[in-house]
């Protein structure tokens, strides 16, 4: 019998194991030090907040892994040894394989910082980071952020809810500018200091201070500016976690370079999710997809290739989401942080500037090619069908209220989405009305022309 061994327990590697026990009888093994169940990492903070316990944060009863045949071993890997089919833990343990699955995901950036091994210095991404950052902002009445990105704001509201002052530190000019167009970009700012967060941009960390015992007491900023403060988060970005691969053979860049099946340079070894590396990236994606639903269509993807069901990959339309304090995000296609000149876009913000709407088109044809959302919510699969079919940017005005998530709850903005346009672009474009929208929504067109299947 087929013995697939997976390194890790997150969604790329536990939906590979899934997929496989669906498709084949091959002894399953599942090798992660973390934690021994598979728990949703995206929730994280909310066990921090309070608002989640993590028992409840574990999509699985523990009698699933039984039950589907899939034998846990908690341990870290120390080395893997591919010509043997072989891989050594930390408990002194040996295990063979026939076809390997690496998916160990990432770890938080250091960069050499002075004091960055201080401690009450440390990341968000493991189980064991949320397990350090609890014990040592106990009593912290100040924390500082470095980066920011997505998970720098997530820690941000994390202490906030526990009434712990927070000063934000962002080297760029604005708040994750090098991914949201300036317009949404600069909300966030906004919306980051609302929340009495203490913002500072095109700042950067210099070094950590400790006091008597080792632990930190101060941070001092590139601009001279000392910070008192008990925890310091760092949260400038995540590196493929790899390094017990040194010295293996397995070929590796930045993560483990994989081709568009997921295989390595050894034709029973893959690598999914966060520690995986594209030799060649499909159209529009980057080398390294460190997304929750990327790691998941990963785990697919290698699962089917293990089980005799060749299959590439095919990420299709790019999306994204994301919660910036109270601010839902939305992204679907592509909306650069900067427009190309063969793009045309129409950005819409509320008075309030907690809700915006930004539509971008090709300037020739008028072929519709990203969403990008603040506080409003789309239909995944009305904007993901426009940019497959290339919806001329009028007729996506047009429906636009089809696109509505739940709208008996939530406000439609949409009317006045249409009258920027019209007045931006000298239109004269109306909504159309209610009655066809179901239609749209329900598969059929409007138009008269045929409906082609779902992409």
């Amino acid at each position: 019998m087929k013995h697939v061994v997976i390194i890790g327990n997150g969604i790329a590697g536990v939906t590979a194991g899934r997929y496989i026990r669906k498709m084949s009888d091959a002894a399953i093994t599942m090798i992660s030090a973390e934690s021994k169940y598979f728990f949703s990492r995206t929730a994280l903070m909310y066990v921090y907040m309070g608002h989640m316990r993590l028992k409840e944060i574990t999509p699985y009863e523990n009698w699933f892994w039984d039950k589907n045949r899939i034998s846990l071993i908690q341990a870290y890997v120390e080395s893997v040894a591919p010509e043997e089919n072989k891989l050594t833990l930390s408990n002194g343990k040996d295990v063979q394989y026939d076809d390997l699955i690496i998916a160990a995901g990432s770890r938080f950036n250091k960069f050499g910082w002075p004091g960055q091994d201080l401690e009450g210095v440390g990341g968000l991404y493991s189980l064991q980071d949320l397990e350090y950052m609890e014990y040592y902002t106990q009593n912290a009445t100040r924390g500082v952020i470095v980066g920011g990105g997505l998970i720098g704001i997530e820690m941000a509201e994390m202490l906030a809810s526990r009434g712990i002052d927070v000063t934000f530190l962002v080297r760029e000019n604005s708040y994750w500018n090098g991914v949201l167009p300036p317009e949404e970009s600069e909300m966030i700012n906004r919306h980051i200091r609302e929340h009495h967060i203490d913002l500072r941009l095109s700042t950067e960390l210099a070094e950590i201070l400790p006091d008597a015992s080792g632990r930190v007491r101060a941070i001092r900023t590139n601009k001279g500016d000392e910070i008192a403060c008990q925890w310091v988060g760092l949260t400038a970005g995540v590196h493929p976690n790899i390094n017990f691969l040194k010295g293996s053979g397995i070929e590796c860049g930045r993560g483990v370079l994989v081709n568009p099946r997921f295989v390595t340079n050894y034709d029973n070894v893959y690598a999914i999710g966060d520690c995986a590396e594209y030799k060649a990236p499909p159209p529009g994606r980057r080398n390294l997809e460190q997304i929750w639903y990327t790691g998941k269509m990963h785990g697919e993807v290698a699962a089917m290739n293990i089980c005799g069901h060749p299959r590439t990959y095919d990420p299709g339309i790019f999306f994204n989401s994301a919660k910036f304090f109270d601010i839902e995000y939305q992204i679907y296609g592509d909306v650069p942080a900067r427009q190309p000149a063969d793009v045309a876009t129409l950005y819409w913000e509320h008075p309030n500037h907690h809700h915006a709407i930004r539509l971008n088109w090709d300037r020739t044809s008028g072929a519709i090619k990203g969403f990008h959302l603040m506080g409003v919510r789309y239909r995944h699969y009305v904007c993901e069908r426009w940019i497959a079919e290339g919806t001329h940017v009028e007729e996506v005005l047009k429906n636009l209220r089809a696109a509505n998530f739940d709208p008996e709850f939530f406000r439609e903005y949409e009317p006045e989405v249409i009258r920027q346009y019209n007045q931006t672009f000298n239109a004269s474009l109306g909504l159309r009305k209610r009655r066809g929208l179901a239609n749209l929504i329900f598969g059929k067109r409007t138009d008269g022309r045929k409906q082609p299947a779902n992409p």
